[in-house]
Order: C-alpha cells, then sequence, then structure tokens
C-alpha cells in the first residue's frame, strides 16, 4: 500500500482486523479471551485508536479468524506501515527499553508462563514501552500484574542508565580506541542505536586479537529486528560494497519459527519428558527454544519482512541458501508444539531441500520468483521453509539487492546464529493433550 502513512496506515490495518473479526461470528469478548488480551485492547485494535506494538498478537487473531494466507500477508504489510507511522510520529518505544526486559524470562517456561497465557500487551518489547504508555498499556492488564509490570520497566531503565555510563567513558577518549569499538558493538547489537560513527566501527572489524561478537539474547523480540538502522536488524548482516559504511538502504526481520498452524513445529530436544515445559505457541517459540535447546525438527518455517529505509526503490534481485554444515540427524526425542491440528493454511512460501548437494530456494504454492521491489512504505513479507530428511543442517540465507548504482547481500541468520534443522524420523516422539498436564508417548513414535 504504497503512500499510507499516519492515520491511513492505522485506519488500514484496523479496518483488516475488522473484517477478519467480524467474519468469524464471534464476539470482541470471545475472540480476545481466546488471544488472552483484554476486550478493551482488542477493542483499540480493531478501531484504530491503537497498534500492536508486536505482530504476534495480530498473527494469533488472524489464525483463530481463518485468514487465507493472502490476507495473513496483507494483513503483515498494513501492520508494518502502521507501526512505522507510530515511530514517525515518537511513539515508538525508546530505544534499548525492549532489550532490557527479555531479561526477566531466560529460564525454562514453566505451566504458568505458557498455559496461563500471557497478555499481549505484557510482551517483553510492550513492557519496554509502559513508561511512555502508562495509561494505554497497563490499564489493560489484570490488576495483579500491573505492579510487577511496571516494577520490571523502572528496573530497566535502572539498568540502561548503568550500561549508558558505563560505555560512555570508553567510547569518549582513552588511548586504547578498541576497547571504544567493542563497547559500541555490545549496546548497538542489544537494540540501542549509535551515532553513524558508531555504526561505521560495529560494521568493521576491530583489529584487536581479543574482539569477539557479542553473544545474542537468546530472548529476542520481532521488536528488536525491526529496528530502524540496518546493522540493528536481528539476522541481517550487510555485506558487499556497502560493507564499510553500513549505509545498507533495507531492513530484514526475521521470524525464525513461523507456525502455519498450532501443530505445524516440532523440536528435537536431548531431555526426557519430565523435563521438559509444556508446549509453546509462536510467540514464545524463540524462548522456548533457548530453553532448551531445542532444533527444529523435520522442517523450518522462517519469515522475512524486508523494508526499504528511504524512498528509493530498492531491488530484490535474489534469495540464497547457504549450508555451513551438514551431519547426521541428531539422536534426540520429537516434542510436538500442538496436538490435534487439522490442515494448515497453506501460505505461499520459498522451499528448500536441505538434503540436496547444492541447495537452492524455490517457489512453493503459486509464490512468484524473485526479483522483487521494496521502499518505506512497500515492504515485502516472504515465508521459507526448509526440510531435511536425513541430515543435521545448519544453514542461513542471503539477500542480494541493487538501489541505482549501488548493490550489495544482506546474510540473514537467526540473531547472529545459523538456522538449524534436523531430520526427526524415526526419533521418539512425545505430545501434549490440549488440557492434559505431562507429555504423552506418541502412537508409533
Amino acid at each position: 500500500m504504497p503512500g499510507a502513512t499516519g492515520t491511513e496506515g492505522a485506519q488500514a490495518f484496523a479496518r483488516l482486523l475488522r473484517e477478519l473479526k467480524d467474519r468469524s461470528g464471534l464476539s470482541y469478548g470471545a475472540l480476545a479471551k481466546r488471544m488472552h488480551m483484554s476486550t478493551s485492547t482488542l477493542h483499540r485494535y480493531c478501531n484504530g485508536t491503537a497498534v500492536p506494538v508486536d505482530y504476534a498478537p495480530v498473527e494469533r487473531l488472524a489464525r483463530v479468524c481463518k485468514a487465507t494466507p493472502d490476507e495473513l500477508v496483507e494483513l503483515h504489510r498494513r501492520w508494518i506501515l502502521a507501526d512505522a507511522a507510530r515511530g514517525n510520529k515518537g511513539e515508538r518505544e525508546q530505544p534499548g527499553a525492549a532489550a532490557a526486559a527479555p531479561a526477566s524470562g531466560t529460564g525454562p517456561l514453566t505451566d504458568t508462563d505458557i498455559d496461563a497465557g500471557t497478555p499481549a500487551d505484557a510482551t517483553p518489547s510492550t513492557a519496554g514501552n509502559v513508561a511512555s504508555h502508562p495509561d494505554s498499556i497497563v490499564s489493560d492488564l489484570p490488576r495483579q500484574r500491573r505492579i510487577p509490570l511496571v516494577a520490571a520497566c523502572v528496573a530497566g531503565v535502572v539498568a540502561l542508565g548503568v550500561a549508558v555510563f558505563v560505555v560512555s567513558p570508553l567510547v569518549g577518549g582513552g588511548d586504547d580506541d578498541s576497547g571504544g569499538r567493542q563497547a559500541v558493538a555490545g549496546a548497538t547489537a542489544s537494540g540501542h542505536r549509535g551515532t553513524p560513527d558508531d555504526r561505521k566501527a560495529k560494521a568493521t572489524p576491530s583489529p584487536s586479537p581479543s574482539a569477539s561478537r557479542p553473544a545474542p539474547s537468546p530472548s529476542g523480540s520481532p521488536t528488536a529486528a525491526r529496528s530502524r538502522a540496518p546493522e540493528d536488524g536481528a539476522g541481517a548482516v550487510p555485506r558487499g560494497d556497502d560493507r564499510d559504511t553500513g549505509a545498507v538502504p533495507l531492513t530484514v526481520g526475521t521470524r525464525p519459527y513461523v507456525y502455519d498452524s498450532p501443530c505445524s513445529q516440532h523440536f528435537l530436544v536431548d531431555s526426557e519428558p519430565g523435563q521438559v515445559g509444556p508446549p509453546a505457541g509462536e510467540q514464545d517459540a524463540v524462548r522456548w527454544a533457548a530453553a532448551y535447546g531445542a532444533v527444529s525438527s523435520g522442517e523450518q518455517e522462517v519469515a522475512l519482512t524486508v523494508q526499504g529505509t528511504g524512498e528509493d526503490t530498492v531491488v530484490l534481485e535474489a534469495l540464497h541458501v547457504r549450508v555451513l554444515s551438514k551431519g547426521a540427524p541428531l539422536a534426540w526425542n520429537d516434542y510436538s508444539m500442538g496436538v490435534g491440528c487439522g490442515g494448515g493454511v497453506g501460505t505461499k512460501t520459498f522451499d528448500v531441500d536441505l538434503d540436496d548437494g547444492s541447495p537452492t530456494v524455490g517457489v512453493k504454492n503459486g509464490q512468484r520468483p524473485f526479483p522483487y521491489k521494496v521502499s518505506e512504505s512497500d515492504p515485502e513479507v516472504f515465508y521459507v521453509t526448509a526440510r531435511t530428511d536425513a541430515h543435521d543442517v545448519r544453514w542461513d540465507l542471503t539477500l542480494d539487492w541493487s538501489s541505482g548504482s549501488r548493490r550489495g547481500t544482506v546474510r540473514i541468520d537467526n540473531s547472529g546464529t545459523p538456522f538449524r534443522t534436523s531430520a526427526g524420523k524415526g526419533r521418539p516422539g512425545y505430545d501434549y493433550p490440549l488440557g492434559g498436564g505431562e507429555w504423552i508417548k506418541r502412537e508409533g513414535g
């Protein structure tokens, strides 16, 4: 929807939400209950007075309302534009706030974390925004959750202040410039926006032999991946003739685990059922996988949101897959994230056969091949499904782009680490029945 900005973008997004809601035949109350959010919050999303900070609750609503694949793509596009318009008006959360919030959830998920359902407004990225939206966010939370959420936000602000105090002296002076570069790189990788010189320092490898890449947080949020600075995009690393300046005219947001249906995602975990918590929905998949060292079993669907950073059109020339390592499949247990589901949505995707000697990115379900065009007001969403029946594969993607006389390549991975998919055939399988309280061995698994 080129040209959609400000109120128009929010209203176009809300209009499609209302159409899906009305078509479902569910009341606001019934739909909100299924989505684990307050009725008033859902009202505001559907009348255009608020835009969700994260896309996860939007996708949950769309799937509950049985949106078609084309509607899912269009809804994602409209949400991106509405979210960008909010950021242009200064309503986006403060840099770093979203990065500070996930620290409260690095351990294994419990039954309370997943089964009770966390309200959409209480996601880490939203919690980081409470300071700037106290009335619109905290008022929609159950009373017993307000005080802990506000306390967590205050703690995050204090922690951010300490981080700035420590980093500033390193950047401001001193004889050893390499220490300053490492400090800036660490802050930027966590979601803080540096100066142009800082970002250039981050893009240029430090000559110090002890310099190392900051470890990615296991609880990275989609909000961090949507950062406006290209080098802040989770899993997107600029390469090519723009490597030195970092002036890549696009951003790539990555969701490493996309569920076509609640039952489509399987994980391999090197633990017995009694040591593994209940399954996670898509919005919690990154945390769940990190908590248990899980690897996608048999198939992994990745969503890429590609958007220009300016008015100039960027041509996306080609998407490639790189196999970084390939070995014997993992001898771990297979855990399903859902039970008793019908057929999947059948999203248009690009398909990768990781067992191929030289895997390529092919088209599937009517998806048209590259090239594509994007700009700030006209993003694209791509779904890539990688499959393996015989190997444990570490892999990533590269996206070739051009804009006028400029061209380059962006590397896409899982927040600094390769995607990983392993064959799961023949492994012991476990399901977690609805309403149950434990993993049950799958028949024939």
